[in-house]
């Protein structure tokens, strides 16, 4: 099957495992407008191949994704068309990976931040390297944090836990996000990918179907749960969008990009 995506995503095929790779490693792989279109349809191409039965989801270089693109995010202050046509293809990325049918491995080799967290943490499967962390920081840039974390980490980890990170935006380390229910194990860097590989072989090696079906049923809980939440937090992040401590913030945050960069490594 043929797979057309801008070069910032890139998908392989090994038999039946395709690894999906955020591809902008000058940059940490932070999403801008082409690649958060290609994250929101990308499932829907995977669903289409025939010959694919697992998918590994990592990012190049040294970050999983270090969230939105500041260049883009910047845009939408003056912009609200494209702030909200981000907002609906954000809720489709949501909505297609848990609908999407194969199980899906993150590798999370670096900072998975903002989306890129939500992303990672919405994979059925999290591996972690040692040197990755998660993190929201969308409180901290007077945001919502609506795309994901708020509405969907209450399920995945105690209340009380999900409160603090999210109403800070602190790093959660690999062997935390374990702790809490956010990831699944920790590997060395080096073993990060052929770890990977391995559990996606023995996936596709299970009975099709039984597989596909137990993710199914899994997911229903998921989506039923995060009906109401998911829509009352991209509502609210939208009205954030527009105050005035977001544009403050925001825009220091740009003016601090190279520093704020470097600190993500």
């Amino acid at each position: 099957m043929r797979y057309e995506f801008p070069d910032a995503l890139k998908v392989t095929c090994d038999g039946p495992i395709r690894l999906v790779e955020i591809d902008r490693p000058d940059e940490l792989n932070a999403v801008d407008k082409n690649l958060h279109r290609a994250l929101a349809t990308v499932w829907r191409q995977l669903a289409a191949d025939t010959d694919a039965a697992v998918v590994i989801l990592t990012g190049a270089g040294r970050a999983f994704s270090a969230g939105g693109d500041l260049d883009w995010i910047t845009s939408f202050l003056d912009d609200p068309v494209g702030r909200d046509e981000s907002i609906r293809e954000g809720a489709e990325i949501i909505d297609e990976m848990l609908r999407f049918p194969l199980p899906v491995i993150a590798a999370v080799n670096g900072p998975a931040v903002g989306l890129g967290c939500s992303v990672a943490v919405l994979c059925d499967i999290v591996l972690m390297s040692e040197k990755a962390y998660l993190a929201d920081p969308h409180v901290a840039v007077g945001l919502v944090a609506g795309d994901g974390g708020a509405a969907f980490w209450p399920l995945l980890t105690p209340i009380m836990r999900s409160r603090e990170y999210l109403y800070t935006g602190d790093r959660i380390s690999a062997s935390t996000a374990v702790e809490l229910g956010l990831a699944t194990r920790v590997t060395a860097p080096e073993d990060l990918l052929p770890e990977a590989h391995r559990l996606a072989g023995r996936l596709a090696a299970q009975p099709a179907q039984a597989l596909r079906d137990t993710k199914r049923v899994v997911n229903m809980y998921l989506s039923q749960a995060l009906g109401g939440p998911m829509q009352a937090g991209f509502a609210a992040e939208v009205a954030t969008m527009q105050s005035a401590e977001h544009r403050d913030r925001l825009t220091a945050l740009r003016k601090n990009a190279p520093r704020q960069k470097e600190s993500a490594r």
